[in-house]
């Protein structure tokens, strides 16, 4: 192992800087220096943006046990805990998700009623509507179209909007504000203004729905004010948070889902000639391993030692979790770098683990089964209209995907 650090110390400055650089031509795959330190053992230390070394943790099973671990902090104001970038924007104004328990659970509790699986299931004619319908116009140009636009966007930003009860018609300005919010390299004060005009977008509309409550989302955070539990700006921010959460992921998922489909035309036939439900949210799942596009890795704190495979992480030092290493690591999966969609991948962590797991995974997953189950069927002879290697990749995102998919059929 010496040697082995001692060789690539002459190529590469130890720690190595996270994230890293995809290989050119590989944009479905983990960094190659990412998977190198999976190679070089369970923990390494790499440096971030700040000059701080946190561990990263390279494999699944471990990744696993300590998102369940009580020891492990997910609140950011935690000594140790790996900024993802400079304090200020989204990040320092920390959503539920950025928070331990009890306080984490208790303003989680507030919003799970309605991504329950029997409510989500009861959503899917309606979610179907919209993918037929845009599919309707995609078919009634002449193509080429861009894909984003046209389908992967509005797709899930049509849901969460009904969902939320917030305007479609509003969908450039929250988009547009998302994208900085997720922008690796935005400036602290790009990302604070951002923020600030999402939440202020939300408490206005929070004022109408205390007026004239309707039957969405933003109504039930608005009675959760009026009894007190939560005060207009926790519920304003919690609104922009279920916003962006709820259309940044599934659009990119159905964007990037499709060009490795269109890139692995083998296992596109396996799931464009069926109707198997089961089989569809089979490759649902594949996918989401093989992609796993949340790809800065989850960030915790050590609130007590810990040991890992001979190493001590201690109190009060950060940890990076890779969920795309881990999704990738050969001990869980076999042939992990392969698609295969008949793959049993429900393990996957693509959403995380443990209490933190991702809230909307089950509107994620009706809508990826309606839009691969549809999509493919619907327009068998779908081809990209532009070579991979001249296609946009979200490489300064925290979210991954690509800003636009030319597609012609």
């Amino acid at each position: 192992m010496a040697d082995t650090l001692a060789g690539a110390a002459a190529v590469h400055e130890y720690p190595m800087a996270y994230p890293m650089a995809r290989a050119a031509g590989c944009p479905f795959d983990p960094p190659p220096d990412l998977t190198a330190r999976q190679d070089e053992g369970r923990l390494v230390k790499v440096r971030l943006w700040d000059g701080s070394t946190p561990w990263l943790v390279t494999r699944y099973e471990d990744q696993r046990a300590l998102l369940l671990d009580p020891r492990v902090s997910a609140d950011i104001t935690r000594p140790g805990y790996p900024l993802q970038a400079a304090a200020g924007g989204g990040e320092n104004n920390a959503s539920f998700i950025l928070m331990d328990d009890p306080e984490h659970a208790r303003l989680r509790r507030m919003v799970t009623a309605p991504f329950a699986i029997r409510r989500v299931e009861a959503m899917r004619p309606g979610v179907q509507k919209i993918v037929d319908d845009l599919i309707d116009d995609m078919l009634a140009e002449s193509g080429p179209v861009d894909l984003v636009e046209a389908f992967a966007l509005p797709v899930p930003s049509l849901v969460i909007c009904q969902m939320l009860g917030v305007p479609y018609e509003d969908h450039d300005f929250f988009q547009e504000n998302s994208r900085i919010l997720i922008k690796r390299d935005a400036a602290m004060e790009d990302r604070m203004a951002a923020h600030g005009r999402l939440v202020a977008y939300l408490d206005e509309l929070m004022g109408e729905k205390t007026a004239r409550p309707a039957d969405d989302l933003l109504s039930g955070l608005v009675e959760r004010v009026r009894s007190g539990e939560l005060s207009r700006l926790e519920s304003a921010r919690m609104g922009v948070l279920l916003l962006i959460a709820g259309h940044e992921t599934t659009a990119n998922m159905i964007a990037l889902g499709t060009l490795a489909l269109l890139e692995h035309p083998e296992q596109l036939a396996r799931l464009r000639d069926t109707d198997d439900p089961k089989r569809v949210a089979a490759a649902v799942e594949e996918l989401l391993r093989y992609l796993t596009i949340v790809h800065n890795g989850r960030r915790r704190a050590a609130l007590e030692d810990i040991e890992i495979g001979g190493r001590t992480i201690r109190a009060g030092e950060g940890m990076v979790m890779p969920n795309d290493l881990a999704n990738r690591d050969p001990a869980a999966f076999t042939d992990p770098d392969r698609l295969d969609l008949s793959r049993d991948a429900r393990r996957h962590i693509a959403f995380g683990f443990g209490v933190h797991q991702c809230l909307g995974q089950p509107l994620a997953r009706m809508e990826l089964q309606v839009v691969y189950g549809t999509l493919y069927r619907r327009i068998p002879t779908l081809k990209l209209a532009a070579p991979v290697e001249s296609l946009p990749f979200k490489h300064d995102g925290s979210v991954y995907g690509v800003y636009e998919l030319p597609v012609t059929w």
